[in-house]
């Protein structure tokens, strides 16, 4: 089993934040320095950060957050800042995000320790649909999003064609519903202002079919059966 997906199904990172920790030379099988791709077999020791990784069976978990503005996505924070993980329930096992939100926008995060799942919604090819609800500055007019919609070049490489329409406009703002198939590092922000528009808010409102019924800001639920199952036919 490849390194990336032997630590994401023993509940330590996503196979993308795995490989990150690989470059960083954080993890260890049999005592000798992990590359990427290296295979992990059966009787391999594998140390992260020079800790163990206990191979056990472990209980899938699966929930949803609606993330508030002011808080990052990552496991911990060495500047101190809110992270994702002071939401979950204090019973809730070793999860993570899937994926990220900036720490400006807010809305829908799935945290699991499904790494399966997190590969295949992260997945550069899954085309997984997201939309967001975005306020930008001033009246934009479906020319302005015409733009958006046919793709904006983002170093250096054009971003998929994706869906947007109007919800509300006046002069001090519009109201915009953005749905992309990408999750490229503050994406829907960089697109915006790459035809010179500001963000003024953003808020991931849903992942495909799945939304954000009956969550205020900061609550999280574990997902039904139904939804992971959904979630895993994308």
């Amino acid at each position: 089993m490849r390194i990336n997906k032997f630590l994401a199904e023993n509940g330590i990172a996503s196979r993308r934040h795995a490989d990150e920790m690989i470059a960083q030379n954080r993890v260890k099988i049999n005592g000798v320095l992990a590359t990427l791709g290296a295979i992990v077999e059966e009787g391999d020791q594998v140390f992260v950060d020079d800790q163990p990784v206990i191979t056990k069976e472990k209980e899938l978990e699966y929930y949803i957050l609606n993330k508030p503005k002011g808080v990052i996505c990552t496991v911990s924070d060495d500047r101190g800042r809110k992270t994702v993980m002071d939401f979950l329930p204090e019973t809730a096992g070793r999860v993570f995000p899937v994926g990220r939100l900036d720490y400006e926008t807010e809305g829908l995060l799935i945290l699991t320790n499904d790494g399966d799942l997190s590969f295949r919604l992260t997945h550069p090819t899954s085309d997984v649909p997201k939309t967001y609800l975005a306020r930008i500055e001033g009246t934009m007019t479906e020319k302005d999003l015409n733009r958006i919609r046919s793709g904006i070049e983002l170093d250096g490489v054009l971003t998929k064609k994706c869906k947007a329409h109007i919800v509300e406009t006046n002069k001090a703002y519009t109201k915009v519903h953005i749905t992309i198939t990408e999750g490229r590092n503050r994406q829907v922000r960089r697109m915006f202002e790459a035809i010179g528009r500001t963000v003024q808010f953003l808020k991931r409102v849903s992942i495909g079919k799945l939304k954000l019924t009956g969550l205020d800001r900061g609550e999280i639920r574990k997902l039904t059966e139904s939804e992971v199952l959904y979630l895993q036919g994308l």
